[in-house]
């Protein structure tokens, strides 16, 4: 015989739970549009039975040891406004001219009306700096777009015979 488990109150779509909390859908899920994986904070909120109001998480970094700010945008922002900064779910940075006193204010504090979450206490001040440095990068006009890739070093291979023998025995 199987069991099945029926949830008995009434679930909410994420677009009404967005209207009811006043949060963007990525600060709890990892895809900024919803459904998929949830982030720590959407995790909580899920086993305390999906309350209107989130749970505030104590400060946590959010990446720690990651000063790179190619990293850093990968991690926090990067499924909003896109991998290269062309916009997502969120406005492209891409070539608007934003400077890096404003992104790093929009960083930390976010803006709340168009549901960018702030990290103030999720990055240290170095990755602040590193991550505004890097958008005001992606936001200038005659910058490059950014690379896919990491250059890495040529793999080093070490091989030794399995069974060393002094003489080939052979069959």
């Amino acid at each position: 015989m199987m069991a099945l488990f029926v949830e008995t109150r009434p679930v909410k779509a994420l677009p009404e739970y967005s209207s009811l909390t006043g949060e963007s859908c990525g600060v709890c899920h990892v895809n900024p549009g919803g459904g998929g994986p949830r982030t720590l904070r959407g995790l909580l909120w899920a086993a305390r039975g999906k309350p209107v109001q989130l749970p505030v998480l104590p400060a946590m970094l959010l990446a720690p040891d990651v000063n790179n700010g190619f990293e850093l945008y990968g991690i926090a922002c990067a499924g909003c406004h896109g991998a290269r900064g062309a916009g997502s779910s969120a406005m492209g940075l891409s070539g608007t001219g934003i400077s890096a006193s404003a992104t790093r204010s929009y960083i930390l504090r976010g803006i709340q009306p168009l549901g960018m979450p702030g990290f103030k206490v999720q990055l240290t001040d170095a990755q602040v700096d590193a991550l505004s440095d890097f958008v005001a990068n992606l936001a200038d006009p005659k910058a490059p777009p950014p690379t896919d890739s990491y250059l890495l070093a040529p793999p080093q291979l070490h091989a030794r015979p399995a069974n060393p023998q002094s003489k080939s025995e052979g069959n």
